[in-house]
């Protein structure tokens, strides 16, 4: 099956984006159309997520991380720019990984190479927290996402508003399947990347947000001192989605930065 991809421009290098946990290609709003006018942008639904069926996978968190893989790489030839905001940018991580020929740079968006707590790593979710979210989403997925939403534009400049745009985005598409967000879950509880991304050579650039209380900016800024290659930059007074909130800043980055390439 193949997955749902948005598009937006015709020229141009080309670059995906991954959503995060439980949203879908449509979140990324207007960005896309404005990186649009000097790229090819590409924007996917994960299975099970907006306009793709399927699950995300089964096994372990990371067993299903490499079947999501599996699946972008059979359908997208590359070499991309693959952008992934929050668990999109562990998909991105792990596809540049295994797939280096077909992942030329990364854009990573409000994302961490290990999203809970361990020894040495406090800059994350605890994993009580994480138990806690996966028992509410089997009592009710729709009432746990919404949470979920919230918890994205936490701290953020304009929240309340920002929150209501993000809302309408999400139910757009209406919601995901509730055991690829289950799947998506064990993701985020068993995937641990820190050992692994000192061996990714290509150019990335590391976007965060100083209010983000999912990923904290010490995460992602301890993820690009591991890269080879990595640039961080902090968007002042965005939480976990600063291409919504500070969508301006968002792209004059990306765009300053593709220009060095």
């Amino acid at each position: 099956m193949r997955l749902h991809v948005d598009s937006h421009g015709s020229s141009g290098s080309p670059m995906l984006f991954i959503h995060g946990w439980g949203m879908h290609g449509g979140m990324w709003g207007d960005v896309l159309e404005t990186l649009g006018g000097r790229f090819r942008v590409l924007a996917v639904d994960l299975p099970g997520h907006g306009y793709s069926g399927g699950d995300l996978g089964s096994g372990t968190g990371a067993e299903t991380l490499d079947a999501v893989v599996e699946k972008l790489a059979r359908q997208f030839s590359g070499p991309l720019t693959v952008c992934g905001w929050s668990l999109g940018g562990q998909i991105a991580l792990r596809w540049a990984m295994r797939y280096p020929a077909q992942v030329a740079c990364l854009v990573l968006i409000s994302s961490t190479p290990c999203f809970v707590q361990k020894e040495g790593w406090p800059c994350a979710m605890s994993e009580k927290t994480l138990a806690d979210f996966s028992a509410a989403l089997q009592q009710d997925h729709v009432a746990t996402l919404r949470r979920f939403l919230s918890l994205q534009l936490r701290g953020s400049e304009n929240e309340r508003e920002h929150l209501s745009a993000l809302r309408k985005r999400l139910m757009s598409r209406g919601g995901a399947d509730p055991c690829a967000l289950q799947s998506g879950l064990e993701m985020l509880r068993d995937v641990d990347l820190r050992a692994d991304i000192a061996n990714i050579r290509q150019p990335a650039l590391v976007i965060s947000g100083d209010r983000d209380t999912l990923t904290p900016l010490a995460a992602s800024r301890r993820m690009a001192e591991s890269m080879p290659d990595a640039r961080l930059e902090t968007i002042t007074g965005a939480a976990h989605a600063p291409f919504l909130s500070h969508e301006k800043e968002f792209v004059e980055q990306i765009f300053a930065w593709m220009n060095l390439r």
